[in-house]
């Protein structure tokens, strides 16, 4: 019997497989090649600390739980493991056989310490001697409490015998060791220095070319100098994964911020998930494995590179690019203005901002504008990850110094940046910002921005609001859709939100904005039966949507009764999907591709054709338990019709990608899609890049004839 839904875990491995695929197409750059490489890995890092590690206690806690999938934790960890296995195997001997060999042809070799010449291995031992070795400390294994493992941090382990000969001192018999207690020494590979240097002269084999070795081959290498009377038998590499899936306790009231900072504190020191090691030492694996309580089935060999992440530094030695993607600017829209405020422009029609193909500073210029105008009363916005140096933050602060009303709602409990967070708002509260720190229970993940201006006896709102962060950095790499509108209806909607998430407000009927937890459920499903309620066999339905991931079963038990009703469904999902495509008397009318390019997909976009009137929204939601069940959420409406054609167009352009999209298969894998004899290679990126560019060398010139006046 074919189930109705995928199992959420195994559905997020196959879209890392997705990423890894990407690495493995020769025809991209061997850069880019190496950065999907990495990011596999640092995929996996969140994916076991978060996904595995509730898993597994889901295993102790209730060994019998059985999901939506028909899958027990058991089950499912034994086949995460298989999986992630398999793609890690995969990964490595692409890495080694491949991409490795392929930079050393084009001049950048790396050498391991087996190949090391003495000149080399000379500039090395300085090397370490000045600029390693300080910051090194060995750590004995042989003490009452086993040294404390940081997660996700490498570290090189030596196991270690007296010199034969060295009279050793009274009372040292202890170091000697033996084969239940082998003296083992653990060394922190240490962070914030660099991870290659490069070396002078000619490696093995008479290979000519730039040559680099690793930080940890370094360490592995010399490290016998840390342990005087002793020598080093056997070293292994290797970094530990641990549990970081911990809540926080939401009834801490005035403590939250220290409930949050115990909970970073918590996850330092959490149990063991997994294990990444090379394999040069039997005897230190099965040692670490029995002292950190792992399986053999939590271990992950990798041939000799802990972190491919660590190679990222070989960019900057890629001057001239060619090893990297042809760079694409981030081009200024069009229609808005450069140098003038947005008011006018928005008065008169709503914008549609498409990152990174367009630029991110009109965000940063509305919020910069709104600080400096006299006639701004008030800013109101969401911050749920900022990332560093945020000129945001510096314009906020700004706009409070300068006596205007500024509240902000930080989301704390943003994983794995709750850290910095903590630090945006302590900065922002010292410079006046009213300052939120989410709501109990529910974490705050919408997206939107107003600005309150008095204009000619009135006061006008100005709204944006994003299917992505306030982040410059991200809007650089990550594809997110944003909404510039002065549009009344939505303003009323934005103040009844701040209302609502900053004071005691209950909530009113909005007009066009849709909220999670409270009513955006209940629109898609309203709207997904709408379409079977208007589709006919001569007009059938049509559902278009765009986003990360669906996993909630009551939409996508809707969508399956849409897809009997005879309506097409198109999804395009980069990441997990628990909805079963294809199955005849199920699901026969839907689709689901998915892209995985140079930037990384983020938007999301649904579209219904309600009958001929056709409607289109953008989110900060996926359609995931988390998003319409336990996370304040915003959902928009695209109602200018310029806008809307914008937005549709590309929605359309995901669909016609055949070039890099993938097809679910209703069992569960993806396959690349085929294209046609006959058509063009269409890659949804690119056209996307070429569109705006297109637009860019549209725009007037905008330099003038300066003529000189001849003055007496």
């Amino acid at each position: 019997m074919q189930e109705r839904y995928f199992n959420r875990e195994l559905s997020w491995l196959e879209f890392n497989a997705r990423v890894l695929f990407q690495g493995l197409n020769k025809e991209l750059p061997l850069l880019e090649r190496l950065q999907f490489l990495s990011i596999v890995t640092s995929n996996f890092d969140e994916f076991f600390q978060v996904r595995v590690a509730s898993l597994k206690r889901l295993l102790a806690e209730n060994p019998g739980f059985v999901d939506v999938s028909g899958l027990s934790p058991q089950m499912v960890l034994t086949s995460i493991s298989a999986r992630a296995h398999q793609i890690i195997r995969s990964q490595q001997e692409c890495l080694m056989t491949d991409i490795l060999p392929e930079l050393a042809i084009e001049g950048l070799v790396y050498v391991t310490p087996m190949q090391y010449t003495q000149q080399q291995s000379e500039y090395l031992n300085g090397v370490f001697n000045s600029e390693i070795f300080p910051l090194l400390t060995p750590l004995r294994t042989d003490t009452e409490a086993f040294p404390h493992i940081k997660n996700l941090t490498r570290y090189a382990a030596f196991l270690l015998s007296p010199i034969k000969g060295i009279k050793m001192a009274s009372g040292s018999e202890e170091f000697r060791g033996s084969e239940e207690a082998p003296r083992i020494a653990l060394v922190e590979i240490p962070e914030g220095i660099p991870n290659i240097y490069w070396l002078m002269g000619t490696g093995s084999g008479g290979v000519h070319g730039r040559q680099f070795a690793l930080l940890q081959d370094v360490v592995a290498a010399f490290g016998t100098k840390l342990f005087p009377g002793f020598d080093v038998e056997e070293t292994l590499l290797f970094k530990v994964t641990r549990d970081a899936d911990f809540a926080v306790d939401e009834d801490a009231g005035k403590n939250f911020i220290h409930a949050m900072e115990d909970v970073l504190i918590q996850r330092k020191s959490s149990f063991p998930v997994q294990m990444t090691c090379n394999g040069s030492s039997q005897k230190i694996q099965k040692f670490l494995m029995e002292k950190l309580e792992l399986a053999e089935e939590d271990i992950y060999k990798v041939d000799q590179i802990i972190n491919p992440g660590d190679l990222m530094e070989l960019r900057e030695a890629d001057e001239g690019g060619a090893l990297s993607f042809e760079r694409w600017d981030h081009f200024y829209p069009a229609d808005l203005p450069e140098e003038e405020p947005y008011w006018d422009t928005l008065k008169l029609h709503d914008k549609i901002l498409h990152v990174p193909y367009e630029s991110y500073d009109p965000v940063v210029k509305f919020i910069s504008d709104a600080a400096d105008d006299d006639d701004v009363l008030a800013i109101k916005m969401t911050l749920y990850r900022t990332g560093r140096n945020s000129p945001i933050i510096d314009a906020l602060e700004r706009a409070a110094q300068r006596g205007k009303q500024v509240v902000v709602l930080v989301e704390l409990k943003a994983r794995f940046d709750e850290e910095r967070n903590i630090a945006w708002a302590n900065e922002l509260e010292q410079a006046g910002v009213t300052v939120i720190y989410g709501l109990v229970n529910l974490k705050v993940h919408a997206k939107i921005l107003m600005v309150i201006r008095r204009e000619s006896d009135t006061i006008r709102r100005y709204v944006h609001l994003a299917t992505g962060n306030y982040n410059t950095k991200t809007a650089k790499l990550y594809s997110d859709i944003s909404l510039f509108t002065a549009n009344p209806q939505i303003a009323n909607d934005a103040t009844q939100f701040f209302n609502l998430v900053t004071g005691y407000s209950t909530l009113q009927n909005m007009n066009c904005l849709s909220m999670a937890p409270v009513a955006m459920k209940s629109r898609l499903i309203a709207m997904i039966n709408r379409e079977i309620e208007r589709s006919t066999s001569e007009n059938p339905g049509l559902i278009i949507a765009k986003m990360n991931s669906l996993t909630h079963e009551e939409v996508i038990s809707a969508l399956y009764k849409a897809s009997q009703a005879g309506v097409k469904v198109l999804l395009n999902i980069r990441g997990i999907c628990m909805l079963v495509p294809g199955v005849e008397g199920l699901s026969e009318n839907i689709k689901v591709v998915s892209i995985v390019d140079r930037y990384l997909e983020h938007a999301r976009i649904f579209y219904f054709q309600n009958g001929g009137t056709p409607e289109l929204y953008c989110s900060s939601a996926d359609w995931m338990n988390r998003n319409l069940d336990r996370r304040i959420e915003l959902m928009f409406p695209i109602l200018d019709k310029a806008a809307f054609d914008d937005v549709k167009s590309i929605l359309d352009t995901y669909f016609a990608d055949n070039t890099t999209a993938m097809e679910l298969q209703s069992n569960g894998s993806w396959e690349p899609v085929v294209r046609g004899k006959k058509d063009d290679a269409v890659r949804a990126q690119e056209v996307l890049y070429k569109k705006y560019k297109a637009l860019e060398e549209k725009k007037p010139n905008v330099s003038e004839k300066k003529f000189e006046v001849r003055r007496k």
